[in-house]
């Protein structure tokens, strides 16, 4: 799973990248600093593991990962091919979901590629070229849909009638996402890889001077706050450059600088929250003394898929899946004692697997 990490120039995207991920993209004041995107792999933090490694001593610990992307940053004109418009475009569209990184904080030595700082203008500027990207992208299916129609095959009349729906309301410079598909229309327009139609978090970068208690009511990062309460997307309020100090740092220091800061969680922390909630996603842990890990999967994934993510012929040859909750797990401080208590269940081909199943699968091939 991919997140995208996008937003005009200079409005700290790298930094953020380089904090979060700590793949050392550079970062400089000036636009087009990244030119192709870089892919940073960071492990999901899951106090989870840690308690299991404790009682388990594996040889191997594992966590989960999200991959971030750092996209280079779009100007005016973009869907047009202006700037590293199509650079832009084709790399955005290659991410499951959008981190939107906006400039939330004044600083005279970091130049804004539109002279002065403004929240709601910069988010407008991102996303009505998206809009315009996809307002031609199904401009073409309404086409090509509206043709065979009229020779006859009936079964494109649905496709037809969502792109109708999908560019009224876009023409309206409003994103893909918010519009009132039906189930059918919706999964219709997922097919199509619109723009607009990927989830988005807002991250609000706002200055050093203003970590720390208040910041979610700085007048800035309300701005951003009301346009994603509109259309439904969550924010996170993150300083990159401090957050970009806090990756440098060793555990102990680190947590010593997060409690000095105020901050209590990091900006890495809160955002793979956010990022798997938007994405869908959950872990499901292994536990033993080779290894303590944690797989990703999605929400509503059953036992035999979530088998299969471990290898193929866990899936093939699925007998079924022994599951116990990891609080229950490290109450009684082993498996054995767990099933001393009943407390692990044999469940078959049609479970649905929960977040923080502790699973032991049973196959044969």
């Amino acid at each position: 799973m991919k997140l995208g990490v996008v937003g005009l120039p200079n409005v700290g995207k790298s930094t953020l990248f380089n904090a979060i991920t700590c793949a050392g993209a550079q970062a400089a004041n000036y636009p087009f600093c990244t030119i192709e995107p870089n892919n940073g792999m960071v492990a999901v933090p899951d106090p989870r593991l840690d308690v299991l490694a404790e009682m388990y001593h594996p040889e191997k610990y594992t966590p989960a990962v999200l991959e971030f992307v750092d996209i280079a940053g779009l100007v005016k004109g973009a869907s047009h091919g202006e700037g590293l418009g199509n650079k832009f475009l084709s790399h955005i569209r290659e991410v499951d979901a959008i981190v939107h990184v906006v400039r939330c904080f004044e600083d005279e030595n970091v130049i804004h590629v539109d002279g002065s700082v403004d929240p709601a203008r910069d988010i407008e500027t991102i996303q009505t070229e998206l809009i315009l990207a996809d307002i031609e992208t199904v401009t073409k299916r309404l086409e090509k849909a509206s043709h065979l129609v009229k020779n006859g095959d009936k079964k494109y009349a649905a496709e037809m009638e969502t792109a109708e729906v999908l560019l009224k309301h876009m023409n309206d410079l409003k994103p893909a996402r918010t519009a009132p598909l039906t189930k059918e229309q919706r999964e219709i327009a997922e097919g199509w890889f619109l723009l607009t139609m990927k989830k988005v978090v807002y991250a609000a970068n706002i200055g050093e001077d203003e970590v720390g208690e208040g910041a979610e009511e700085l007048p800035l990062v309300k701005k951003v706050k009301e346009i994603a309460e509109a259309e439904g997307s969550e924010v996170l309020v993150i300083c990159a450059k401090v957050e970009e100090e806090i990756a440098q740092l060793e555990p102990e220091e680190k947590k010593m600088f997060l409690e000095e800061m105020g901050i209590g969680k990091s900006g890495l922390d809160r955002l793979v929250t956010i990022g798997y909630d938007l994405l869908g996603l959950i872990s499901f842990l292994t536990a033993g003394p080779k290894e303590v890990r944690a797989w990703t999967i999605e929400k509503g994934t059953k036992a035999p898929q979530a088998a299969g993510k471990i290898h193929s012929d866990f899936e093939r040859g699925f007998i079924r899946a022994e599951i116990v909750a990891y609080d229950d797990l490290v109450r009684e401080g082993s498996m054995n004692a767990c099933r001393e208590k009943g407390l692990v269940r044999s469940e078959g081909k049609d479970y649905v697997m929960k977040d923080g199943d502790v699973t032991l699968f049973r196959f044969n091939v």
